[in-house]
């Protein structure tokens, strides 16, 4: 999609997961299924997500080669065309690697970015306002992304208000987990949309204003994460809880060290292709999987009675 078009970077765009195929001669053994990853992005975006977010951390992005990953992102940008948006995760340890990356997709016809600070240790506020800026000036719209639990860097509505002066920062995807985050960058920032982050506060978030919703199950539930999006976003708050409240034990995954496999294995349960993740993860423990997969049933018992209500 031409990023002229390009006003908002809100709706449900899916940081897609990335599919592996075994391959002695690929790093552990895994080769990424490019035609596998075309396939689901396509799905996904003909069941109603807005676009798609490759190279995330949900798409593993810090277990992929160079060549790689530029070519998860191609792949992704080739199969949506003009259907959808292309947020390409652009993540680096610091400022030089994360502009490389930005550099690449506005190369390859990416829509937009997803930034984190860096990476590789608790930067202060000037070098994190240095890092966007750099990001930035590769020329696409940039949302940065506050994930303080992994980055240890808290992008507070303060500093975001600060962050949002640069050009071509046009919103923020917050996983601090704390929806009252959501009115408070809006005051502060009015101008940067606000972007749910986490998915089991995704409705909280877009009841307080939240536009869009870069979401991790959305890989498992398409239709049913667009449906959601838009009864939360015209009112319809009866009709959303209904559909949002069954899956919220299996949406809380995508806040936990596990999400990666977990949401691969959700996909498992619903017919699609998961499939194993790149060391350093490893498979879920008996426990994990035992507990995902009986979140999961109760999401999909719920959601087959809603198809046959």
């Amino acid at each position: 999609m031409s990023t002229d078009t390009i006003k908002s970077l809100g709706g449900v765009i899916v940081a897609t997961a990335l599919p592996y195929r075994e391959d002695a001669s690929a790093p552990a053994g895994l080769a990424v299924d490019y035609d596998r990853f075309a396939e689901h992005c396509r799905w996904l975006v003909d069941n109603g997500c807005r676009g798609v977010g490759p190279n995330g951390s949900l798409g593993e992005y810090s277990s992929l080669t160079d060549e790689e990953r530029r070519r998860v992102a191609r792949t992704a940008v080739e199969t949506v065309g003009d259907d959808g948006v292309v947020v390409v995760g652009v993540h680096g340890p610091g400022a030089h690697q994360a502009k490389h990356w930005a550099e690449l997709a506005a190369e390859d016809g990416a829509d937009g970015v997803l930034c984190l600070p860096p990476t590789m240790y608790r930067a202060n506020r000037g070098e994190v306002i240095a890092h966007f800026e750099a990001v930035a000036s590769a020329g696409l719209p940039v949302m940065v992304y506050n994930n303080p639990i992994d980055t240890k860097v808290d992008l507070t509505p303060d500093l975001l208000a600060e962050i949002a002066q640069i050009d071509g920062i046009v919103a923020v995807k917050e996983f601090s987990g704390d929806v009252r985050r959501v009115l408070e960058i809006r005051e502060k920032a009015p101008g940067l949309e606000v972007v749910a982050g986490a998915d089991d506060v995704t409705l909280e978030a877009l009841l307080m204003g939240a536009t869009g919703w870069f979401a991790g199950f959305p890989n498992v539930f398409p239709a049913e994460s667009a449906l959601l999006y838009e009864l939360a976003t015209t009112g319809r708050l009866a009709e959303a809880r209904a559909l949002y409240e069954p899956l919220v034990a299996a949406f809380r995954w995508d806040s936990r060290t596990e999400f990666v496999q977990a949401i691969k294995l959700g996909m498992e349960q619903v017919g699609r292709y998961g499939g194993p993740c790149r060391p350093p993860r490893g498979p879920l423990t008996r426990e994990h999987r035992e507990q995902v997969t009986a979140d999961m049933a109760r999401a999909i018992t719920a959601l087959g009675k809603r198809k046959a209500a």
